[in-house]
């Protein structure tokens, strides 16, 4: 999504539905009222696999899944593809499902992990019972790209059904491909988001063993803190989040509410380390995506920051945020809340962001008792904060995944 002197007649990526299902709320319209309020949605993990662990807590979603899908689509979807699923869903209905070209329809569905859980089921299921036992779906369930599969063939989408894998950014990422999708003209409707259901042993011992967890077992609803001067890690958490993407002509051509738009977005690679991030790459993401959008730095009215509450990330975050929109524009991180998604935290801060250019309110950063001195920002603190009389109609959205992935989204008002 780069500007150029054609930007101006490249078609728009208007967003006409939302949808998530994450340890907040298992709707958009949940959800938000949950940001709002402080809801947090992490608690005390109660399985008996996490008597060994180091961390016991963690942010999941707590809906009857079955309640949302058949015992078919159950039986044969790991949890990643059904938490996708149910979101896309409520997406396509809140746009009204469009009447489109399957050819001019695709599916950008991101993830991290994708079936990770059915993968270390099934093993265990060999290692225990042998290999009659083992589950003939498999290899189907533990595909990364089968979320975007199944909400492709839920749907009828026959454009593409692509797979971004890029850590914590994938969800970012895929809005940034399909936005770029509909600006080329590939595509008339995309829908696009991440997902990740990733709550095992294996995962939170992983994260445990690099010190990127925090360890406040006692107090879970307090323990995902970013940018408060006290954080020890994030909150590994699970749950997924769409947004349907159309051009403008078709989304005015058959007179559906626009929410938003996809003004710009940026992706790089720090080419630096698998695990450290480089505030220099995190500045020239944002900057990117601000020159994608066509836009200065103080036309963005608020950010959601990537913020996952880790000592040395939220504070370099921090850094290259105030190197190039200063110490005065409002930020967010809802992973307090939630905790973190992975590949689908970047496509859930968009959908908040979206909700707050609508309703002109921007939800807090849960648990911040005493902002890190070394964060210079005008970190929102309270449950909700009113946008400003005036304040720019656009927000940004920022995510950064291990490998260096870093994007980087501006989203502005319809």
């Amino acid at each position: 999504m780069n500007a150029g002197p054609n930007s101006a007649v490249q078609p728009r990526a208007i967003i006409t539905g939302a949808g998530t299902i994450n340890p907040v709320g298992s709707t958009v319209s949940e959800t938000w009222a949950g940001l709002v309020a402080g809801k947090s949605g992490i608690a005390a993990l109660d399985d008996a696999w996490t008597e060994q662990l180091p961390v016991k807590i963690a942010g999941q979603v707590t809906a009857d899944l079955s309640e949302h899908l058949s015992t078919r689509e159950m039986k044969r979807m790991d949890r990643c593809g059904q938490l996708a699923l149910i979101a896309a869903r409520e997406a396509w209905a809140q746009a009204g499902a469009p009447d489109v070209d399957p050819e001019r329809f695709a599916v950008v569905i991101g993830s991290a992990y994708g079936g990770l859980g059915s993968t270390l089921e099934q093993d265990r299921t060999l290692a225990a019972s042998g290999p009659r036992k083992v589950s003939p779906h498999t290899l189907t369930r533990l595909m990364v790209n089968g979320p975007a599969a199944w909400v492709s063939i839920d749907l009828g989408a026959r454009g593409g059904a692509r797979t971004p894998v890029s850590a914590c950014a994938s969800g970012a990422e895929a809005i940034v491909q399909a936005a770029e999708m509909i600006r080329s003209g590939a595509a008339d409707v995309v829908i696009a988001g991440g997902v990740d259901a990733s709550v095992n042993d294996l995962v939170i011992t992983g994260f445990s063993q690099i010190r990127a967890l925090s360890t406040r077992n006692d107090d879970p609803q307090r323990a995902s803190r970013p940018f408060d001067g006290g954080r020890d890690g994030f909150v590994l958490a699970e749950g997924a989040a769409v947004v349907v993407l159309e051009s403008e002509e078709h989304a005015r051509a058959r007179g559906a509410a626009m929410l938003g738009a996809v003004a710009g977005g940026a992706v790089t690679s720090d080419a630096n380390d698998i695990v450290a991030a480089d505030p220099a790459m995190q500045r020239r993401v944002m900057q990117k995506a601000l020159e994608s959008a066509g836009l200065a730095a103080e036309n963005i009215g608020f950010i959601h920051a990537h913020a996952t509450s880790t000592p040395v990330g939220d504070k370099l975050e921090g850094q290259a945020i105030n190197a190039i929109f200063g110490a005065d524009v409002p930020v967010t991180s809802t992973k307090g809340h939630t905790g973190h998604l992975l590949g689908g935290a970047g496509s859930l801060a968009a959908v908040v962001v979206v909700e707050a250019l609508r309703t002109g309110l921007l939800p807090g950063t849960l648990n911040v008792q005493e902002l890190d001195p070394e964060v210079d920002l005008n970190v929102v603190t309270e449950d909700a904060h009113r946008l400003q009389p005036g304040y720019s109609p656009a927000g940004l959205v920022n995510a950064f995944g291990f490998g260096g992935h870093s994007v980087a989204l501006v989203i502005t008002g319809a």
